[in-house]
Parts: structure tokens; C-alpha cells; sequence
């Protein structure tokens, strides 16, 4: 799942981009208004975190700019005003909720988690994938069948759990990249190449009726297999 962090106080935007990453989230972070408006515009996001006095633009702003724009990504406002208006103004631009600063990094969590189920559909609220005799369990990271299960690294989580939420779609490498990557980052293409590898390893091992295809210059799809 891919987030958008605006927050232009630097030691505490590292801080939180280190406890989502740990989280499983894919983070890209922006330190003024514009940045993250042209973040929301350019790249597709699961929620997006908009603390609300930045320089440039505030995340107020920024917010009542994507909604303008038809955007319904959920959206947290993180601010340090505590006021009523305050509040009821970020709400009425289109905030999906609103945490005042400081906080408690469960209760970010937990409001990160509620505002992300609330998009999504049923099936993908469900912390439990399914396809054929493969489960993965979304909360603690497992991908089992009847005869064996493995916790997931991080990456390996997120390749999965984008594959079995769009079983036999085709998802490109750089489609890979992007939504678990991130933006701005320094990795080369080719460890999608290496975590498919890992996860082919592993569903081998469980002896699963799906596998990972292959399609020349196109990407990768999980696919069951034919009997």
C-alpha cells in the first residue's frame, strides 16, 4: 500500500516514513504544499497524510485542490491546531479524519488503517487472500496453503499481496517499482526480477495450485494452474 507524506518538519517526516516502512506502507514524502500537490497529481496513491502549515501551500489547500480535481484518496490532516474550526474546516475540504500533533504512532496506524478500508471494497478490506489453495493473511504477513506457510519479508508481502488482489492481470515491472518502491528511489528493475524469484521459491514449497507467469516485455500475473 503506497502513501503520500506531507510534512515539511524533516525529523519528524523521517521518523514517520521509518515507522510506515516498518509497517509495510510504501512511503514517497513531500516537504512543502506545491511538492505534494504535484505528488498527488502525477502518482496514484492508497491515502495520503497532509500535515496542514506548510510553506508554499497548506495542506488545506492542497487538499481542497485534489478535490476539486475528482481525486478520493483518502486523506489524514496532521496538524498542531487543536481548534474546533479548525477541524471542521479540514473535514468539510474532504478529510477522511484529522490527528492533532503530538500523537501516538498506534493511534496513526489505526487511523491510517481505518481511512484505507473505508476505499476499498469489501474483498479487499478483508485481511485474508485467497487464490486456489494459497491464503495470504494480510495482518500477520503469512502466505500458507495446506501443507506449509511462510512470514513474508516486507517487499516479498507487497508483491504478493498486489498479485493476489488482481489475480491474472498483468503488472508490469515498472508498475512493481512505483507502487512498492516508491518515486524517488535508487533501485534497479531488476530486484522485482529477484523477489518474483523468491516468491516462486516459496509457493514451490507449498506445493500451491497458482503460479507467477511470465509474459516476454509485458510483467508478471498470478495465475491457478490448469489441471
Amino acid at each position: 500500500m503506497r502513501l503520500l507524506l506531507a510534512e515539511d518538519e524533516l525529523s519528524l517526516s523521517r521518523a514517520l516514513v521509518t515507522i510506515l516502512k516498518k509497517n509495510n506502507y510504501t512511503v514517497d514524502a513531500a516537504y512543502d504544499g506545491v511538492e505534494a500537490l504535484e505528488y498527488l497529481e502525477a502518482n496514484e496513491y492508497d491515502g495520503a497524510i497532509l500535515d496542514v502549515m506548510m510553506p508554499r501551500m497548506d495542506g488545506i489547500r492542497v487538499l481542497q485542490e485534489i478535490r476539486k480535481a475528482g481525486s478520493n484518496v483518502p486523506v489524514l490532516i496532521l496538524t498542531a491546531k487543536a481548534e474546533v474550526d479548525d477541524k471542521v474546516l479540514g473535514l468539510d475540504s474532504g478529510a477522511n479524519d484529522y490527528l492533532t500533533k503530538p500523537f501516538a504512532s498506534k493511534e496513526l496506524l489505526a487511523r491510517i488503517r481505518a481511512m484505507t478500508r473505508s476505499s476499498v471494497s469489501a474483498v479487499q478490506a478483508d485481511s485474508k487472500l485467497h487464490l486456489g489453495n494459497v491464503t495470504l493473511d494480510c495482518a500477520t504477513f503469512t502466505l500458507s496453503s495446506p501443507v506449509n506457510s511462510f512470514v513474508l519479508a516486507n517487499k516479498e508481502f507487497q508483491m504478493i499481496e498486489l498479485m493476489m488482489r488482481n489475480p491474472r492481470q498483468i503488472i508490469s515491472a515498472e508498475q512493481f517499482m512505483d507502487k512498492i518502491w516508491g518515486f524517488d528511489t535508487n533501485a534497479e528493475s531488476n530486484v522485482v526480477w529477484t523477489y518474483i524469484s523468491y516468491l516462486r521459491k516459496k509457493l514451490t514449497a507449498l506445493k500451491a495450485d497458482v503460479e507467477i507467469r511470465a509474459r516476454r516485455n509485458a510483467g508478471y500475473s498470478l495465475e491457478e494452474i490448469a489441471k
